[in-house]
């Protein structure tokens, strides 16, 4: 049982760190893998639905609450 345990955690914990190659970096900056996508208008339209939903006053640039009639 013991090294079946062993066997396990050496399986699930083993590729838990990787290193970014410096080929790799010219992949990782293009326009699509920054967090709002190729589009920075979809980033700002899902925040506004998210606030919206959420009801938060003043969350990110809206001064309104969670009505969405801002």
């Amino acid at each position: 049982m013991r090294y079946i345990t062993m066997l396990a955690a050496a399986l699930l914990f083993g590729g838990c760190v990787s290193e970014v190659q410096p080929w790799e970096k010219a992949t990782l900056a293009k326009e699509s893998m920054k967090e709002g996508g190729a589009n920075p208008l979809v980033k700002k339209y899902e925040e506004h639905i998210y606030y919206s939903k959420e009801a938060t006053k003043g969350g990110g640039s809206i001064g309104a609450g969670g009505c969405g009639c801002n």
